[in-house]
């Protein structure tokens, strides 16, 4: 079974195959997502261990957005031992999110 995510916007998309499915998470992406995906593989009557392949919408997009989605693809792949590719086809070890510009870094208060 093959994995889409897109964690670029507040919508994240998953599509498992020919199955899509939208969930908008507030601040709880992180702890949330991994319970998403394997819900829907479930859903589908599949599991972590039916994946055939990653692909990942790595950017550009939110910052924590993509660091999330990129974090839970790369080890998803890496455990999984199945092939990563980004949104553009390319096959890589590991997505490096492409936030589109510089990171905004406020300076300390004190």
């Amino acid at each position: 079974m093959k994995l889409y995510l897109d964690t670029s916007t507040d919508q994240t998309i998953l599509k498992l195959d020919d199955h899509e499915y939208t969930h908008t998470f507030a601040n709880d992406l992180a702890e949330k997502l991994l319970e998403f995906i394997h819900d829907k593989l479930t859903l589908n009557g599949q599991d972590w261990h039916d994946l055939s392949e990653i692909t990942f919408m790595s950017g550009p997009g939110s910052f924590t957005g993509l660091r999330i989605g990129a974090s839970i693809v790369n080890t998803l792949s890496h455990e999984l031992n199945i092939p990563l590719y980004d949104h553009h086809g390319n096959q890589h070890q590991i997505i490096i999110p492409d936030y589109g510009r510089p990171a905004n870094i406020s300076q300390p208060k004190k």
